[in-house]
């Protein structure tokens, strides 16, 4: 979800804790610096794009000698979708962005792999793509027109993958899951996973995608991607199920089809495996309205 935008003027700082989400953000005016603990401190300038991963404690502050102000006292005084230091219009600073939460059960794929901090600077090339949706974000939070609450939750989402595609291409490897995606090799077998998750892998066909034997693709596949190839594609399908069943959108037999298992028994027991609980119970627990299984 969008953030309320900040706003600040004069010497400031501003004191987050450690959280357990990922928060995207972009400086539209002025600069300041991005202090995370226990790393060396950043400076932002205008333009550039920061994207925090389940980061420790940090401060957003023009001075770090400031002593810094605790950012929910701030939050919750925010008025207008903004927050503000020093006079209403006579800021310095701008910066705007957005939360993300992330499933425990399905968030690990891609948190795991990205470092606390990424930072696209507005001289990178790849930044190009980052600021355009940036201005349509700033827009939104300005405009308050009909319908942008969802608006500005897809903008949000646009501008954390298109800051995931960047680091990923400024990364000589990228770690886990990321890197071997772009993979030329690795990244074919995966990607053929995610094209077609129904039909029924075996680790032959995917070392043949990715033109090498079986024995050399699976200890590239492990190795990049920290798991097996078929240990993978049922981690992947269960996330897909348990976001379907959440939904509530198919029934578990029609799910079982779509997965890539040849009965609902089989689709059940490796269900509950990696869940915990049968699809029945997960749906029961976590969709937002339970129907009777078609």
């Amino acid at each position: 979800m969008a953030d309320p935008g900040f706003h600040a003027a004069g010497r400031w700082a501003v004191r987050f804790e450690a959280f357990g989400y990922v928060k995207i953000g972009g400086v539209e005016q002025g600069d300041c610096w991005l202090a995370l603990d226990g790393h060396e401190p950043v400076h932002l300038r205008q333009g550039d794009i920061y994207l925090l991963v389940n980061p420790p404690g940090y401060a957003l502050a023009s001075d770090l000698t400031v002593e810094p102000l605790m950012a929910e006292e701030l939050w919750d005084g925010g008025a207008d979708g903004a927050v503000r230091i020093g006079p209403e219009g006579d800021e310095d600073t701008y910066l705007c962005g957005g939360t993300f939460w992330f499933d425990d059960s399905n968030g690990g794929i891609l948190l795991d792999v990205l470092p606390p901090l990424v930072h696209v600077q507005a001289a990178d090339p790849r930044n190009e793509l980052l600021a355009s949706v940036s201005k349509l974000l700033v827009a939104e939070v300005e405009n308050k027109a009909v319908g942008s609450s969802l608006v500005l939750d897809h903008l949000v989402q646009i501008l954390f993958v298109q800051a995931l595609r960047a680091f990923a291409e400024q990364s000589d490897h990228p770690a886990g899951w990321l890197g071997a995606i772009n993979d030329d090799d690795i990244g074919a077998a995966l990607r053929a996973m995610h094209a077609d998750i129904a039909h029924r892998w075996t680790v032959g066909e995917l070392a043949h995608i990715a033109h090498m034997s079986r024995s050399a693709f699976a200890a590239s596949f492990k190795k990049q991607v920290g798991t097996a190839p078929l240990d993978y594609l049922i981690q992947w399908r269960m996330s897909l199920a348990r976001d379907a069943l959440r939904r509530n959108t198919r029934s578990i037999s029609e799910l079982a089809l779509a997965t890539g298992y040849e009965s609902e028994s089989a689709f059940s027991t490796a269900f509950r495996r990696v869940a915990g609980a049968s699809p029945k119970q997960f749906r029961d627990r976590t969709a937002p309205s339970t129907a009777d299984d078609r």
